[in-house]
């Protein structure tokens, strides 16, 4: 199939119905994925469980969709994209429905693998991957950037709808309704045709297990694995323990604040609209991201979004948290969120080829989830153990100091043309 995507620009990016169904998927996907937070308190006080128990089984959560990623990217390439998505959307709708009876911290635990699982086979490294082929070189950054844009959109619709389903049935049915959407989702499959992988050059025909090794022995691509850990720690985190964190600092919201004079009455609501002003600003954030991408080093655009993550984490630890600072957190954290996403896919694209480029960011973004089950789990432990969670913030800044600076050394030159294998005219 020829690309959708013309030289006209953006416009024929836009109307790209890859990109539109790919767009459709990850916005369900994510908007259930980031409501899991809302569930901590009212799951924890139903059973009596300590924080570390639900932290635990997100932390999980992360942690298989990370291990799973390159398995789902890996049969999208072999077997079709649009059969890895079924399978995960399967995984998803499993974990949530079982997860609706589940009583014990176990269960749940056990059951947020199949929840990881889903996600990873309805997330970006299946339908990044295919976006990119979808796209020209010209409009694929923009166009990664569009569709990782459409998570953050997610994370605005998903949260609040969680909330108010939450205040009008209990928790076991919210989880029921969101097995009912991820199967509507499907339907945008039908406009999912999607483009093989292109074959331009001898690389491409190599072998799948060949090029894995390969990189995994280049510096540049270690870098950009471990650079891609301190972004799922803080994203990972703040999702999961965000709005206990705001319910618990905030306790009362003084009178004439600007928070209430919007009609914000609670802290549980000022945390479901913490996280949704996150995935408003980030869309923007994103595709700017992806526009910039375009035009200047994407190492050095990753290195200045570590950094800016670090300076903002910083300071809001630092002065005293309001529902005024709450908010400015998440306008400012909201533009750098998934910023990252469309520049580390666009850089493993960039560097080691389209052919496999969905397994091998499959493989950067078990990092990334490593670094979420770590930040999910110790912000748990750690409440447990210090009934706050200031230690946790401060070594996601530590992290993403260190992520800033593991990325100047990145090469971004094409990986056969740096080696010598393959000249570029």
């Amino acid at each position: 199939m020829a690309n959708t995507t013309t030289e006209n620009g953006t416009y024929s990016a836009l109307m790209n119905p890859v990109l539109i169904a790919g767009c459709i998927i990850i916005l369900v996907s994510f908007s259930i994925r980031a409501t899991f937070g809302l569930f901590q308190i009212p799951i924890a006080e139903e059973f009596n469980w300590p924080r570390e128990s639900f932290s635990f089984a997100i932390a999980i959560q992360n942690l298989f969709w990370g291990i799973s990623q390159p398995f789902f990217s890996a049969l999208a390439e072999k077997y079709g994209d649009r059969k890895a998505i079924v399978a995960g959307a399967a995984c998803y709708v499993t974990g949530l429905v079982l997860s609706s009876f589940a009583t014990t911290p176990g269960q749940h635990q056990l059951l947020e693998i199949f929840v990881g699982c889903g996600i990873a086979g309805m997330g970006f490294g299946v339908i990044l991957a295919v976006v990119g082929r979808s796209a020209s070189d010209k409009n694929r950054s923009m166009a990664l950037g569009i569709a990782t844009a459409a998570g953050s959109a997610g994370q605005i619709v998903g949260p609040p709808v969680a909330q108010f389903l939450l205040h009008n049935m209990p928790w076991q049915q919210v989880f029921l309704v969101f097995s009912g959407l991820i199967v509507l989702s499907l339907l945008a499959l039908t406009m999912m045709r999607v483009p093989p992988a292109p074959k331009t050059n001898p690389q491409t025909d190599e072998q799948m297990g060949t090029v894995v090794r390969r990189a995994l022995k280049d510096p540049t691509f270690i870098f950009i694995f471990f650079g891609f850990f301190s972004c799922g720690y803080q994203l990972a985190f703040i999702t999961a323990h965000f709005p206990a964190f705001i319910t618990e600092m905030c306790s009362a919201i003084a009178p004439g604040s600007i928070i209430k004079s919007l009609g914000v009455s609670s802290t549980s609501t000022l945390g479901a609209i913490s996280i949704a002003l996150i995935g408003l600003f980030n869309i923007g954030g994103t595709l700017l991201a992806g526009y910039l991408g375009n035009i200047y080093s994407r190492k050095y655009l990753l290195a200045g979004i570590y950094m800016l993550r670090t300076i903002v984490a910083a300071l809001f630890i630092l002065f005293p948290i309001t529902p005024e600072t709450v908010i400015l957190f998440s306008i400012s954290m909201g533009a750098l969120w998934l910023a990252t996403v469309p520049l580390t896919s666009g850089l493993v694209a960039q560097i080691y080829g389209l052919r496999y480029m969905g397994t091998l960011y499959g493989i950067v973004f078990f990092s990334h989830q490593l670094g979420g089950f770590l930040g999910v789990w110790l912000g748990g432990a750690m409440y447990d153990m210090y009934n706050n969670y200031t230690l946790v913030w401060w070594i996601g800044v530590g992290f993403g100091l260190l992520s800033a600076l593991i990325h100047l050394p990145i090469k971004e030159q094409p990986w056969a043309e740096r080696t010598g294998q393959l000249k570029v005219a």
